[in-house]
């Protein structure tokens, strides 16, 4: 919240998912005019489910009504996890692996960074997982079933828990979860997600391509293994003593093959639908150990120590929280943007996008299109623009955003408004 009040959020991801949620809850299509003109967002990730937050945007219409659901549901998964752990360990050895859970470095930087549909997937999992330690082996399957509405990758999770629980006995259950899963995702990257694309295909169906070496692919380089090394960190690598621990294999394969280093790393989202299994794996593990007979004694004491220790490391890597405020130029940028008008067509940087999507039907600048330009009366798509003086490089380099701030006067925009770095123009014509 407090990066969005320093304007530091952007468009991409937190202004497309506002515009999906505010059409959600104007009863239409989640279209995004960001992602591009008409562009329907169940034709970038199958990602239904955010339909249930259109009654909560309906009544608090703004971005950071998002980030606030957000946390909400990150919290919300605290539940399962500190329950499980209190009854397996005891009430203070529960409530501090509940808090290093709480604290833990893939839910903090998922929260820090923008809103994500995967918010809605942590407390399925959470419970799901929590069911199957628990040996709870349908209800398991009931709360992961929705995964697959999340978005589309979710269903790998769905299939290992499905494979546990093939494993564990229930074959029947188990393999209708897998097969579930297999379709829920196929028929969505295949059939539904095309459907609605506006090329007619999965875009990201590019990262499963098989060419080269598939163990090289898989493995390397050695990054891919410090990611797997700061996931197990936290819960002191006890989590790799319950089976728990495998679900786990499926949703790290699917990012180690992906060519894009992104979806390697421990930054922004990615890792926090496993941080539930982690540290419920934690929780099993812990307790399987407490279980077996003849354990020496200072093996008992260190097993002991693992919840406070636990929380200790997830303070330590935890992201320090920033919350200041906004500054004066931060201020001053706030006033520029405030004299677009409500409901107005605008062309916004990046980082001014989501300050704009509550309120006006924005599209990413410097994309600006022109309807019947080849005609002598032609109007820009965009009435406004909002633009950075000084420009970042993403989602579009600087130099393409500098040449068409350059020719924005040529087009017939005039300067409506200027400061703290931002500059507003509108189209008198030209």
């Amino acid at each position: 919240m407090s990066r969005h009040r320093r304007m530091e959020s952007s468009g991409f991801d937190l202004g497309i998912f506002e515009q999906g949620v505010r059409a959600y809850a104007g009863l239409t299509a989640p279209v995004s005019t960001l992602k591009g003109a008409g562009f329907n967002l169940l034709g970038d990730h199958f990602s239904p489910l955010l339909v249930v937050l259109a009654p909560v945007y309906r009544l608090v219409p703004a971005a950071s009504t998002l980030l606030v659901v957000q946390a909400l549901l990150v919290a919300l998964s605290c539940v399962p996890v500190t329950g499980l752990a209190v009854d397996r360990l005891g009430r203070s050895r529960g409530v501090a692996v509940g808090l290093a859970y709480g604290l833990s470095w893939g839910l903090c930087r998922a929260v820090r960074f923008d809103f994500h549909e995967v918010a809605l997937a942590v407390p399925l999992i959470a419970c799901a997982v929590a069911a199957l330690a628990r040996g709870r082996h349908r209800a398991a399957v009931c709360w992961a079933l929705p995964l697959l509405l999340v978005k589309e990758d979710q269903g790998l999770m769905l299939a290992g828990i499905g494979a546990y629980v093939f494993c564990r006995g229930r074959r029947r259950l188990g393999a209708s979860a897998v097969l579930a899963a297999v379709a829920g995702t196929l028929l969505a990257v295949l059939v539904l997600v095309p459907a609605v694309n506006p090329g007619g295909v999965w875009t990201y169906g590019a990262n499963g391509d098989w060419q080269g070496n598939p163990l090289t692919r898989l493995l390397l380089p050695w990054s891919k293994w410090g990611t797997v090394a700061m996931l197990l960190a936290p819960t002191l690598f006890v989590a790799v003593r319950s089976p728990l621990a495998l679900l786990l294999v499926l949703p790290l394969a699917c990012r180690f093959w992906t060519p894009a280093p992104t979806y390697w790393g421990t930054g922004q989202h990615y890792n926090a639908v496993l941080m539930p299994v982690l540290f419920l794996a934690l929780v099993d593990g812990l307790h399987r150990l407490r279980s077996r007979a003849a354990v020496p004694g200072w093996r008992r004491r260190a097993v002991a120590a693992v919840p406070a220790l636990a929380l200790a490391l997830a303070v330590a890597l935890a992201p320090l929280p920033d919350p200041a405020g906004p500054n004066a130029a931060v201020r001053d940028a706030r006033r520029t943007l405030a004299v677009i008008p409500d409901g107005a067509t605008v062309a916004a940087a990046n980082r001014l996008a989501p300050q704009l999507t509550g309120r006006c039907t924005v599209s990413l600048f410097p994309y600006l299109t022109f309807p019947g330009a080849e005609g002598p009366n032609w109007r820009p798509e965009a009435r406004w623009v909002a633009a950075e003086d000084r420009p970042g490089d993403f989602p579009v380099p600087q130099s393409e955003q500098l040449a068409v701030l350059d020719s924005l006067p040529r087009a017939g925009y005039r300067v409506a408004a200027t400061g703290g770095g931002v500059t507003v123009y509108e189209w008198t014509g030209s």
